[in-house]
This record gives C-alpha cells, structure tokens and sequence, in this order.
C-alpha cells in the first residue's frame, strides 16, 4: 500500500524532499486530491502523464503560494488580471498566462500558456511552501475518470504509483476551479467551477468602472 500519512511539519518536509528528487505526491485541495511534482522536472511530469494516463495536449495546472511567484513561470501578467488576483486568491480560480519558456511544451500541453492558481487549503499552500517553488496540481484520477476526494480513493487508484499521501481527510469534490483566459483581450471563462464565472465578470467590470 502507499504511504499515508497526516501532514505534519515534518511530512511536510519529507514531501518536498520526495518532489525535489522528482517523485509524485498527492494532497488534498479546495476542490478535490491532486498529484503534485517538480513542473521544471521533465521525467517527474513525464511520470504525471503515464499514471494519469494523461493525453499529452493536455496541459498540467501549477499552484503558486502568491503571486510573487509568478514570475517563475509567467511571461507576463496582463493586467485584467490584477483585480482577480487581488479578490480571488487563494480560491478556486485558475488564470491563463502566457508561459515562460522554462515550462516545457510537455507541461503546457504544446499552448505556450500555463494555468495557474494559489490553493487556500492549508495542506496544499503549506506544501508549497515547503518545496519552494510551483507544484503541479492536476487531479487525482485516471484521466476521464472522477477525482479522489480522499487519501483512501487516491490511494485505490493509482496503489503503489505514487510516493506519498498527505491525508487532509475529504474534500468537497463537485466542481473543481474555475478557469479563467483572455480571448480577444477580455476575460473569458474556459471551464465551469467553484467560482460562478458572473461573480468574476462582476469584479472586472468593477475594476474597469474605478480606472475609466
């Protein structure tokens, strides 16, 4: 069986060590169980993709403990997304940026861009924190198949394919973050989530109202 175990600052440790030597670690969200791994590490996201069972145009979501983190893996901010960022983070909302030429086509899924979010779940942004740097967050399922809520499904999907478990307990499941691009430079909602895509529409438009 994998290894579960409650997070503690010292599992904490042990995950970012088990990531730093390019293996994979599940944790839990605000939304559902993810598998975290090394984004700049190509055998650790190459890893991402056979367990998942991953189509390779897929991209990989990262999370970010703020937004200073950005720029290690954005080429630029644009600027409508300030005021998401400032209102919605940490949340469900994951923004499109345009990314660095450090995140390989095999994160990006061959797009250029990088989506990107920072969790306010406390096992997920301590788990950032102790890596120090992005971690990869795509779900915890085999590709097309539900998301594990907990450290038990995690642990039946994928038995001994990943490296450690940190058991947060359940998470809501439902609908995961809410996805957020530009098209034609306005904001423009690429999937469904957590966050009603009105209520960012409505912040934005505030925002353009206050500098117009």
């Amino acid at each position: 069986m994998n290894p579960i175990v409650r997070p503690d600052a010292s599992t904490l440790q042990q995950a970012a060590s088990i990531l730093r030597a390019g293996g994979v670690v599940a944790f839990p969200t605000e939304t559902y169980y993810g598998l975290a791994a090394d984004p700049f590490n190509k055998g650790a996201v190459d890893r991402l993709y056979q367990i998942k069972k991953r189509s390779g145009a897929l991209p990989i979501l990262l999370l970010i403990q703020g937004q200073p983190q950005l720029s290690l893996v954005a080429r630029t901010i644009p600027p409508p997304y300030l005021p998401l960022i400032n209102h919605f983070w940490p949340g469900p909302l994951s923004l499109i940026f345009p990314a660095l030429e450090a995140c390989s086509s095999r994160l990006t899924g061959g797009t250029g861009t990088v989506a990107v979010r920072h969790s306010p779940h406390p096992i997920a942004d301590q788990l950032v924190r102790a890596f120090g740097g992005p971690i990869t967050a795509t779900s915890a399922n085999i590709s097309g198949a539900p998301a594990a809520i907990n450290a038990e499904e995690v642990n039946s999907f994928f038995s001994r394919q990943v490296d450690l478990i940190l058991d947060g307990g359940d998470t809501p499941g439902g609908q995961g973050s809410t996805l957020v691009g530009l098209k034609d430079g306005l904001i423009c909602c690429f999937r469904a989530g957590k966050i009603d895509f009105s209520l960012v529409q409505s912040v934005s438009a505030s925002y353009n109202q206050s500098i117009s």
